[in-house]
């Protein structure tokens, strides 16, 4: 996850700059997003990559040159996790788990490694790079006698950080696979840290250390519009 980051804080600055270059025309492309979640946290497994709910949003580019695009999201899942299930002895011996629902809105901006240019002919591949701004909207939990209630539903900010690779499939079709971690601004999609006051004493797990969420899978979108200059005028 570390390593993800990194990547992500060497391209951020480049694609921002990127994106208020004033270009031509440009291309649309409009699809949807199918896959699966995990989360990462105090509760159950720590693997980084481990999906194990299922995934769906919808997603709209609009491409302002062959090597960037403003994206924006919406996407939705369950997060599940069980300490049953973790090789970490102590969790494993606790025993809690937990299950919470997540909504997302993500805007920011996509940059493609190679040139991405659709109106050319032949096959186009490129890995790519996203990240942004995301809210997440979740339930607020907490953990009594080893079970898990809710107490309010809340919303929060995230810092999405997405790699993937994709390609078109059909003149008017990409297919993407991408895998897209989100640092969140709470520690308590898990019930371990509520942030009603009533139930601190109720807290366990790493106070300082706030939850991730991963969503991983395909995407397929439909490119239309009018064919883009990319020059600068």
């Amino acid at each position: 996850m570390h390593a993800i980051f990194r990547l992500m804080k060497r391209f951020i600055f480049c694609i921002f700059i990127l994106g208020f270059i004033k270009l031509n025309a440009q291309i649309h492309e409009v699809g949807i997003f199918l896959g699966g979640s995990n989360y990462i946290g105090d509760v159950g497994k720590t693997n980084y990559v481990n999906p194990n709910e299922a995934a769906f949003g919808i997603l709209y580019k609009w491409n302002k040159s062959p090597r960037h695009a403003w994206r924006i999201s919406y996407t939705q899942s369950k997060i599940t996790a069980n300490d049953l299930e973790s090789n970490v002895p102590g969790r494993n011996k606790r025993g809690y788990n937990f299950e919470n629902n997540i909504k997302e809105v993500s805007a920011g901006l996509e940059f493609n490694f190679f040139d991405f240019n659709l109106h050319e002919f032949g096959l186009k591949v490129t890995p790519y790079v996203y990240t942004g701004l995301s809210y997440t909207n979740y339930d607020e939990l907490y953990v009594l006698n080893k079970v898990t209630k809710t107490d309010i539903n809340h919303g929060v900010f995230a810092l999405p950080m997405t790699i993937g690779v994709k390609s078109n499939i059909t003149p008017t079709m990409i297919l993407g696979f991408e895998v897209g971690a989100r640092y969140t601004m709470t520690d308590n999609l898990d019930g371990s840290l509520p942030k009603n006051k009533n139930l601190e004493s109720l807290k366990f797990g790493d106070i300082t250390s706030n939850d991730w969420y991963v969503f991983s899978g395909f995407t397929l979108t439909y490119t239309f519009g009018q064919k883009p200059c990319y020059c600068a005028q």
